[in-house]
């Protein structure tokens, strides 16, 4: 037997996908869960690569990709002087 007042309240949950707004309704112990990919919008279920990126993090990536070489370029070399292991 299963003891009383332990267990989380049981909701019936809407389901909301950023990617595609699709809504559909679950149970869960919250009552709406916002997700960015569900299963009619995900690149692994769908064959169609599609980049869901709301905080710009590709555009940041991308920038840091291309500064990457004049970056290396002006990074100085520690050594270790005197220092034997």
């Amino acid at each position: 037997m299963a003891k009383k007042g332990i267990h989380p309240e049981y909701f019936e949950c809407k389901v909301t996908c950023g990617g595609c707004q699709r809504e559909f309704v679950t149970g869960g112990t919250k009552e709406s869960i916002r997700v960015d990919v569900c299963d009619q919008c995900h690149p692994f279920w769908t064959g169609k690569m599609r980049i869901v990126d709301s905080s710009g993090r590709s555009e940041k990536f991308t920038d840091w990709m291309k500064q990457a070489p004049a970056n290396k370029a002006k990074k100085k070399v520690k050594t270790l002087k005197g220092k034997h292991n």
